[in-house]
């Protein structure tokens, strides 16, 4: 190595140690440190996803599973981002078996691995059920009273307007015209017509993939 090397070498690990100094100290450091934090793995025990999970189980009446998971994990909880959620939600649509177990597999495996998978999907799906069978039990024998009418009456109620307040809650993030064709085309045809919802699937999804990755190649032509 020559001498004229040697302090050109020194400079650099002085100007690396002054970066390294400003990224803990200076006015960016807050938010290095929030962004690092945002992109780690909450630490989550097996008991807490159990315990969640059935809570979840517990509450979602009338078919609102969806809007529970996404108060619990997105909003209140923040163990995914709401690109994740999204994102999991599409793959359970898709993907064989009930969609909220499907979700309480991705999360949990998300968070600790297989056991937090198998926590997950138990605490959904496991206390819920005995319930389930008590209930039922309870219905054959007075469902045809009027007040138990009534109860179920309002338990739709409650499920159905959580679910129409998950669907404004993502819609907004919905911001080009592209996207929104393509997700007014899915409700027409699946809620609307009638027609199944994998064969729709099938069809769009692949149309707005590639629809989104050529505005994305002409955006960036563009630029």
């Amino acid at each position: 190595m020559e001498r004229s090397d040697i302090p050109r070498g020194r400079g650099e690990a002085a100007r690396v140690a002054s970066l390294i100094h400003a990224a803990h100290n200076g006015p960016h450091a807050h938010r290095i440190g929030t962004e690092m934090a945002s992109t780690s793995t909450p630490n989550v025990s097996l008991a807490t996803l159990a315990t969640v999970f059935f809570g979840v189980g517990m509450a979602s009446f009338g078919g609102s599973a969806a809007a529970w998971l996404y108060r619990d994990l997105v909003q209140k909880r923040q163990w995914v981002s709401e690109e994740e959620y999204l994102s999991a939600m599409t793959l359970s649509q898709v993907l064989p078996g009930a969609n909220p177990v499907n979700m309480a597999l991705y999360v949990g495996t998300k968070l600790r691995g297989g056991q937090g998978g198998i926590a997950a999907v138990l605490g959904l799906v496991g206390p819920p059920f005995v319930v389930i069978l008590i209930l039922g039990a309870l219905y054959v024998r007075y469902g045809a009273t009027p007040f138990v009418h009534q109860v179920m009456g309002g338990l739709i109620a409650v499920g159905v307007g959580m679910v129409l307040q998950l669907a404004a809650q993502l819609a907004k993030n919905i911001r080009r015209i592209v996207p929104a064709i393509f997700a007014l085309a899915i409700f027409l045809a699946v809620g609307v017509l009638r027609w199944p919802m994998i064969p729709v699937v099938l069809v769009l999804a692949p149309l707005s993939i590639a629809a989104e990755a050529y505005l994305s190649r002409k955006a960036v032509s563009r630029g």
